[in-house]
């Protein structure tokens, strides 16, 4: 994607000393050395000057008002102050902005954790709980187009991708129009729509990258949880070659005694840490299903001091739950685990 706005832009006549690539990176670590090479390209990241956008360094980032729900809004100064800003991105499904890309190159992606500490706050995410594949009414997206529309967005490109991670659509344009359109192809390609919540939920944990960490598992639990009914039981199929995941997330799951004890830590006004939400997202789905997880990379003691369900041998776990539940059970099974999403079919 990289490679044909840089050559845009330098045949327009700005040169290449004047063009600044801003990884986006929200509130997460900053992408170095190989990481950003993956990310840009070996030959961008040697030629361009490419850089982090670094959330908790208060220096870098700019008040410029508060939102009209009064969250205080500090933006990267680079960003800020640019002549043309570009947004690129992936869209796919959101946990609760609805789908990803668009104004969230933004908001979260140049925003410092003043502001999403606001915005991933406990009353916030469980306000948009459920709100995966949906944009209208959806108060996370319609802050993200609030503070893209105040700091400006000339232009944007975002794709959609299978997956097998082969792009499936280019869409460029109006940072909200071309976003939409993004967004209309991947509900189409992505949205599982059933005619019932079902008694039990098989999906895997998408493969590599996006199943480095149990942090990550969020996405197919979600996934489960959207097609459950109430107390159902979902079976999570995940690597986790890097155990749990961010100090802050393992520190959340260590000091809770329980699903329900961590969301009244999470409750509290004053506390936040920068992973909290996805802690918070997974306890919620902890209290309404049983989630029982194959994951290589984390010990099966471990997963049970959290409140899941250790698997050794997926196959034998599911002859017998299938066993169990019997042959009226309804089932959904998606290999594709976190880019696909569940929606129940309106009457």
């Amino acid at each position: 994607m990289l490679p044909p706005i840089l050559e845009t832009i330098e045949a327009a006549g700005v040169p290449r000393q004047a063009i600044t690539i801003l990884i986006a990176t929200g509130i997460h670590r900053p992408n170095e050395g190989e990481e950003l090479v993956e990310l840009v390209g070996e030959e961008i990241a040697r030629a361009y000057r490419c850089v982090n956008h670094f959330s908790q360094r208060e220096e870098e980032c700019r008040y410029i008002g508060d939102t009209r729900d009064g969250i205080p809004l500090y933006i990267n100064k680079t960003y800020l102050d640019a002549d043309l800003k570009i947004l690129t991105g992936l869209v796919e499904p959101h946990f609760w902005a609805g789908f990803s890309g668009g104004r969230k190159a933004i908001l979260p992606g140049v925003s410092s954790v003043k502001t999403m500490r606001h915005m991933h706050s406990y009353a916030m995410i469980e306000k948009c709980m459920a709100n995966c594949g949906l944009l209208e009414g959806n108060v996370f997206h319609e802050a993200g187009l609030e503070v893209a529309e105040r700091v400006g967005a000339d232009f944007l490109v975002n794709a959609t991708v299978d997956e097998e991670k082969r792009p499936t659509g280019i869409f460029a344009g109006h940072y909200d129009k071309a976003h939409r359109e993004a967004a209309r192809q991947c509900e189409a390609a992505t949205a599982l729509t059933i005619d019932e919540p079902a008694d039990l939920a098989i999906l895997s944990g998408g493969g590599y990258p996006l199943d480095k960490t149990f942090y990550q598992a969020a996405k197919p639990i979600t996934v489960a949880w959207l097609a459950l009914k109430k107390g159902g039981q979902s079976l999570i199929v995940t690597e986790c070659s890097e155990g749990l995941g961010s100090p802050d997330f393992v520190k959340l799951l260590k000091m809770a005694r329980s699903p329900a004890h961590l969301l009244e830590l999470l409750a509290q006004p004053d506390f936040f840490l920068v992973d909290q939400w996805c802690a918070q997202t997974m306890a919620r789905m902890q209290l309404e299903n049983r989630i029982a997880v194959k994951a290589s990379g984390v010990d099966a003691a471990e997963l049970r001091r959290i409140g899941y369900e250790p698997v050794g041998d997926p196959q034998a776990w599911l002859d017998a739950k299938l066993a169990e539940l019997g042959p009226k059970a309804k089932i959904v099974a998606a290999p594709d685990g976190p880019y696909v999403y569940a929606r129940i079919r309106q009457s």
